[in-house]
């Protein structure tokens, strides 16, 4: 699957995200995961290992489905608390390079006032284009 970020003439390069991606194949759009395990149980309540298990569980639903982590092309964000997410930014970036790996991704982070499920801190979702 080709997977080519977007960069204006004359903008500087985005850290840690892409402003805009173009990639062709099948749609995987995975719908928000949240800092539970497979079986709905919180591990912690902290925010960074919640989005590590949040990415993960977003990995997993992508390789069910055979894809990889580069196949990602859109990634949201819903936090509950801008500075909480801010403050974790260094291991969100450890876990996000471990499980995911790139940073070619068309991203977008939104503080929301609450998730669905009391204890979550952080959701993701994800659009992937898998190779056809």
């Amino acid at each position: 699957m080709s997977h080519e970020p977007i960069l204006p003439e004359g903008w500087p390069r985005p850290k840690g995200y892409a402003n805009g991606v173009v990639t062709r194949g099948r749609t995987l759009f995975i719908a928000g995961m949240i800092g539970w395990d497979g079986q709905g149980v919180f591990h912690t309540d902290d925010f960074a290992g919640q989005a590590r298990q949040a990415l993960q569980n977003v990995a997993d639903v992508l390789r069910t489905a055979g894809g990889k982590a580069e196949n990602i092309a859109r990634m949201t964000w819903y936090v509950t608390d801008k500075r909480e997410y801010l403050a974790a930014a260094r291991d969100i970036g450890r876990a996000f390079r471990e499980i995911i790996g790139h940073y070619d991704i068309a991203m977008t982070a939104v503080e929301v006032k609450a998730l669905i499920e009391d204890r979550a801190k952080v959701e993701i979702e994800v659009i992937a284009v898998l190779p056809d």
